[in-house]
């Protein structure tokens, strides 16, 4: 247990368990590691579009649970961190850590705090005798499904994914990411993180102009055969066939493509800020072809 965990609220638990699919709390072990991390980022958007809302959150964990289980996704902070509260809540070891995203490769390796990564350990199986495992939802594109936390290259679908000992982080762990990827990489501090470590890189995140999330409106949705990526109104689907792209043109085109394929239906938003959000998105993807064409 870390200092991370909550107690149980077993109606918000059960609330959760049943947007990830689950009917009863299964027991913790290695399949459901597995199956609750597959839900996770098969149900459970990776998305800024709360930020394009105007809405401001925090990353305490039980917030982060109530945003997930009433319906909506969020970034790593809160795809981790709900996640980890969870399989906490259902017996598994969990452990939060300060982790840096690499976006592309000139870029410098970092554990600057702009990711929380997850481990769960205390899980011996035939093939991972340590028993600690590399669990990480909040990778956008990312990781299917959990890996042994031991150097290797793990295939999952159509990518493959590295883990290794940090070169920045002493102790601490690098994740390689699929050359497909929007990332490059991520890297980890061993010790145990609290969300006070994490929050002035989510504030940056959530709000600052120069933020990716302030800039851009992105969405997720992983499956076991490849990634769909909403970039403002350009939808891609990246699988072992390729790459596929298309242009949403309008506003219930876009809206049914947020509900319909990455489970943000925003029920709980009416329909002037919904008109307000396409209006946004607009513009923004406006500005983009213009200087596209420059």
């Amino acid at each position: 247990m870390t200092s991370t965990r909550p107690p149980v609220d077993e109606s918000l638990r059960d609330e959760y368990l049943r947007r990830l699919g689950f009917d009863t709390p299964p027991p913790p072990t290695e399949s459901t590691l597995r199956a609750v991390h597959r839900a996770q980022v098969e149900r459970v958007p990776y998305e800024s579009v709360w930020v394009w809302l105007g809405e401001r959150r925090t990353i305490e964990p039980l917030d982060s649970v109530r945003y997930l289980a009433g319906g909506r996704g969020g970034y790593c902070y809160h795809q981790n961190g709900a996640m980890a509260t969870l399989l906490g809540w259902l017996g598994f070891q969990v452990h939060w850590h300060v982790g840096g995203v690499q976006g592309h490769p000139d870029a410098k390796p970092n554990v600057g705090g702009n990711h929380l990564a997850l481990t769960v350990s205390g899980l011996p199986t035939e093939d991972n005798p340590g028993g600690e495992w590399f669990v990480d939802a909040g990778l956008g594109d990312g990781p299917h499904e959990p890996m042994p936390l031991r150097t290797g290259t793990y295939r999952q679908g159509p990518h493959t994914y590295g883990l290794r000992p940090s070169e920045v982080a002493p102790g601490g762990w690098r994740f390689d990411a699929d050359p497909s990827m929007s990332l490059h990489g991520m890297d980890f501090l061993p010790a145990d993180a609290v969300p006070a470590d994490l929050t002035a890189e989510h504030e940056h995140l959530q709000a600052a102009p120069d933020s990716s999330f302030v800039r851009t409106l992105v969405a997720f949705r992983r499956d076991a055969d490849g990634v769909d990526f909403l970039r403002g109104r350009v939808l891609k689907r990246l699988d072992a066939t390729g790459e596929t792209t298309r242009e949403l043109n309008t506003a219930p085109e876009w809206h049914s493509c947020l509900a319909d394929l990455f489970g943000l239906p925003l029920s709980d938003v009416d329909i002037q800020r919904k008109t307000l959000l396409w209006n946004r998105v607009t513009a923004a993807h406006e500005k983009w072809l213009a200087g596209s064409r420059q």
